[in-house]
């Protein structure tokens, strides 16, 4: 008898847990192949970090704002819900991007003319540009953050005044502690296989052209008409009875070959059996599951990563209020700037009915590594100073006709120097525990495309796990 085998006439089942975007795409995916699935969420919603609110015309994001299109998989994920007719594409006037610099928002150059007459940078920046490609690669695969590989690849002025921007706007993160090489893999592939970012940039467009991937700078992006609270809604629409709230996995243990699950509810304790579990949920909440295996491991060790607080702040004002057009996708501000909110979404500039006619919707954000002190802030405290630094770089006056805001007290997982062992270890376990799975943004990337793709990896290889089990005879 094949050790990994199952009953007869019980399909293989999987658990999945955590509701999150990236466990309803692994159990959307895995459902619609006919492999039978239950997915265990603690809360009593679905769709994790995004969180999507409409209220006397404003739509308010709380989490990420858009996906961006990095694979014809996500296409094909939406089609295959049924929401190709509520995707959104942004307004074609909103491809401007601005960086503080002086106090001011000034738009990234979007072709080479452009990025040698922008007063963005000076000439010793843009020199450091010019001389990139002759900068000799590193090749003794040593760990460094990404502070450290920007100051050797281009020069402090770049580090100072885009790339601690940017790591505000993506992971709320410091760029003297991420890894460059967990954070940001591909910049790091770029040196290792074309010695250069530039040679890069320009060589691996054509392989990633192949492989039908787009680059995260040239991707498109989407979202849907009420939101992206539309797709994990939808999925979970899809799925039906397969989902079930307010389920907390409080123990995995592994007997003979199917894992038993202890789930517990408002009504008690009760334990279900799978042949395959997959974690999905926040590192912080796996760390709490009791994981019983013959080497006695634990999911402690998820608890290590650090998820900085952050507080995000929607403000709508008339349109007559803000003296900026706010024509494009928003900006961000380098910490060398002094404000205190780490970057602001043009919402309503992005996609259409994000405000009543009029008015305009602004998305900012406080926290993260850079002032995590000020993310837990009141509400009118958060409003105030989001006010005022309006004020000051987009020349916002009088008060909002319009405010939302929404803390998290661990928002991003940190891809920090070390990260590696965490990935390691999930590998490890993978490995050596047949049946146990791990994905979400804590594993595969903390974009929400990142996290679709990580969901449907995670199917694909449950499914092929469940094709090798074998049914026979009890």
């Amino acid at each position: 008898m094949n050790a990994a085998q199952t009953s007869l006439g019980n399909r293989p089942s999987v658990a999945v847990v955590g509701a999150g975007i990236t466990g309803l795409t692994a159990a959307f995916e895995l459902q619609r192949h006919g492999v039978p699935v239950t997915v265990y969420e603690a809360t009593d919603r679905v769709g994790g970090a995004i969180r999507s609110v409409r209220v006397n015309g404003f739509l308010a994001e709380f989490g990420p704002n858009t996906i961006l299109e990095t694979s014809p998989r996500i296409t094909q994920l939406v089609r295959d819900a049924g929401l190709a007719a509520r995707r959104l594409d942004p307004d074609r006037r909103a491809k401007a991007r601005y960086i503080v610099r002086d106090r001011r928002p000034v738009a990234l150059p979007s072709s080479p003319l452009g990025f040698f007459t922008t007063r963005l940078f000076s000439w010793r920046a843009k020199w450091a540009v010019l001389r990139e490609p002759f900068v000799p690669a590193r090749r003794d695969d040593q760990e460094e953050s990404i502070a450290d590989f920007v100051r050797r690849r281009l020069n402090q002025e770049f580090l100072d005044h885009a790339i601690d921007a940017l790591v505000a706007g993506i992971y709320a993160g410091d760029p003297e502690r991420l890894s460059v090489q967990q954070a940001f893999p591909k910049l790091a592939a770029l040196e290792r296989e074309y010695g250069s970012l530039i040679r890069g940039q320009i060589l691996g467009a054509r392989a990633r052209k192949r492989r039908g991937e787009v680059a995260k700078d040239r991707a498109p992006k989407f979202s849907f008409d009420e939101g992206l609270q539309v797709l994990p809604d939808t999925l979970r629409e899809r799925l039906g009875p397969a989902v079930r709230l307010q389920c907390t996995v409080t123990r995995l243990r592994r007997a003979g070959h199917r894992w038993q699950v202890t789930v517990r509810t408002a009504e008690g304790e009760r334990v279900e059996e799978h042949d395959a579990v997959l974690l999905a949920a926040p590192a912080f909440k796996l760390a709490e599951i009791q994981l019983d295996t013959e080497r006695a491991d634990r999911l402690t060790f998820l608890g290590e990563i650090r998820y900085p607080p952050v507080a995000s702040v929607v403000l709508g004002f008339r349109r007559e209020d803000v003296a900026h057009p706010c024509e494009g996708f928003g900006m961000l501000i380098p910490r060398v700037e002094g404000f205190r909110i780490l970057g602001t979404i043009f919402s309503s500039s992005l996609f259409p009915n994000r405000a009543p006619a009029g008015h305009v919707t602004l998305t900012s954000y406080v926290g993260g590594e850079r002032q995590p002190e000020l993310a837990g802030r009141p509400a009118e405290e958060l409003y105030e100073m989001t006010c005022q630094d309006l004020a000051v770089l987009l020349g916002v006056r009088g008060r909002p006709v319009f405010c939302h805001h929404y803390y998290w007290p661990r928002a991003i997982p940190q891809y920090n120097l070390g990260y590696g062992r965490y990935r390691a270890e999930m590998t490890r376990l993978e490995l050596e525990h047949p049946g146990l799975f791990f994905a979400g943004h804590y594993r595969d990337g903390i974009s929400l495309g990142d996290s679709i793709l990580s969901g449907l990896n995670a199917a694909e290889r449950i499914r092929q796990f469940c094709r090798n089990l074998v049914p026979v005879v009890a």
